[in-house]
């Protein structure tokens, strides 16, 4: 098929895919008229791509995924173990994004509760080094 009819079939645009293309995640046969020329399983690759990116794989990660075309498809051992790896990457975003959210609703708290009378540039001081405190502590 067309790079236009991928493009229409997979949602994506033509430019999208020429990038895959340039990056070595899809192939494509060039004709003599300098068209390119897509297998029916270019659709079912820039799916996995589209997957994949939303799951967090860098485009390299993703390359080493792809099933090769020399090669009868995925290797399981592979995947699985790169999407374990996907996961626990995840969990420990997922505990710095606690951890900041915590510091920053502590930060909140601290410039709301600032004391009566106190000027801005004062409690900015207070809150600085209520940080560094807590950083060195």
């Amino acid at each position: 098929m067309k790079i236009g009819q991928l493009a229409e079939r997979s949602g994506l645009p033509p430019s999208r895919i020429r990038f895959y293309e340039a990056r070595g995640l899809l192939s494509a046969q060039r004709q003599a008229n300098g068209y390119r020329r897509y297998p029916e399983q270019a659709l079912q690759t820039l799916s996995i791509i589209s997957c994949a990116q939303q799951a967090g794989f860098s485009l390299e990660e993703i390359r080493r995924l792809l099933p090769q075309a020399d090669t009868t498809g995925l290797d399981h051992a592979e995947l699985l173990t790169s999407l374990q790896r996907k996961v626990s990457e995840i969990e420990l975003m997922q505990q710095r994004l606690v951890q900041n959210k915590a510091q920053l609703l502590t930060i909140i708290a601290t410039i709301e509760n600032k004391p009566a009378g106190m000027l801005c540039t004062e409690n900015a001081e207070r809150v600085l080094a209520t940080l560094r405190n807590a950083n060195n502590g």
